[in-house]
């Protein structure tokens, strides 16, 4: 019996120590924090949360677009394939090194709040939802989304291709489709429940069958709705989004669904 438990004991640490060498296989500077070789490049990097939208911003580079040029085209990106996280309807903050002029720019892309929502009329909102704070959905939250004008400014200044040059990948991806990734086909299955309810074509524009069913790990998801207005804010810029066609759309929706975003805003 003794032989035996000696022989559980060794064949435990053997195990545990095969486990430790495995663990330690890609850890080449003996470092717990150092899990793989840092990246290295001479002409550009680009760094995102979707391979997919790393290679766009790597592709813009290589056709000879600027550092901002990769930004613009891979956060446009993400709005399409990481929809949890980013989109055209929220804001941007960028910091901007010019290595020519040696100078650090920074944007706030940020929106302010409808003109049409006061203190007092938030106070009032609130009060009937029995609130003291502004709730995560609905239309109370809702501000006036910034990206795009943070596009326009940033690629006004640093941009060397042309906007719809940048947006020119993603709308391909969003017209013809791409696989969703492991990880946001997790993060999307809480969509249909959360947005359950409220106001929008949730269901039709981000489920499969336009009823609930979200995408799963490398299911194809297309967007020809997102792909439609990438191509409009490309040929005609911000006025596009915020003076044109799409900001007639959310003003109706708007006012429809008791929001208080405006046009004018």
């Amino acid at each position: 019996m003794r032989k035996f438990v000696q022989w559980i004991s060794t064949s435990v640490l053997l195990a545990t120590a095969a486990d430790i060498a495995n663990s330690q296989i890609d850890r080449i500077t003996g470092r717990n924090f150092a899990t793989r070789s840092e990246v290295l490049a001479r002409h550009g990097m680009v760094c995102t949360s979707v391979p997919a939208a790393t290679q766009v911003g790597l592709d813009i580079l290589k056709r000879g677009g600027s550092a901002v040029d990769a930004a613009i085209a891979a956060n446009a990106t993400l709005g399409l394939m990481e929809p949890v996280s980013n989109g055209i309807g929220g804001d941007l903050f960028a910091i901007v090194y010019s290595a020519k002029e040696n100078k650090l720019y920074g944007l706030n892309g940020s929106g302010r709040s409808p003109l049409g929502l006061s203190y007092e009329q938030m106070k009032t909102e609130l009060d009937k939802l029995n609130r003291k704070t502004i709730p995560p959905l609905g239309m109370l939250p809702i501000s006036v989304p910034g990206t795009v004008d943070a596009w326009t400014e940033l690629h006004k200044k640093f941009g060397k291709l042309k906007l719809s040059d940048d947006l020119e990948p993603v709308i391909g991806y969003a017209e013809g489709g791409f696989p969703v990734t492991e990880l946001i086909a997790y993060y999307w299955t809480s969509g249909p429940r959360v947005y359950k309810g409220l106001p929008g074509a949730f269901l039709e524009t981000y489920t499969l069958d336009g009823k609930g069913r979200t995408p799963a790990k490398g299911d194809i998801f297309k967007n020809p709705a997102l792909a439609k207005t990438l191509r409009l804010i490309g040929e005609k810029g911000r006025d596009a989004f915020y003076n044109g066609e799409i900001a007639d759309k959310i003003d109706k929706f708007m006012r429809e669904n008791g929001g208080f975003l405006r046009k004018a805003d």
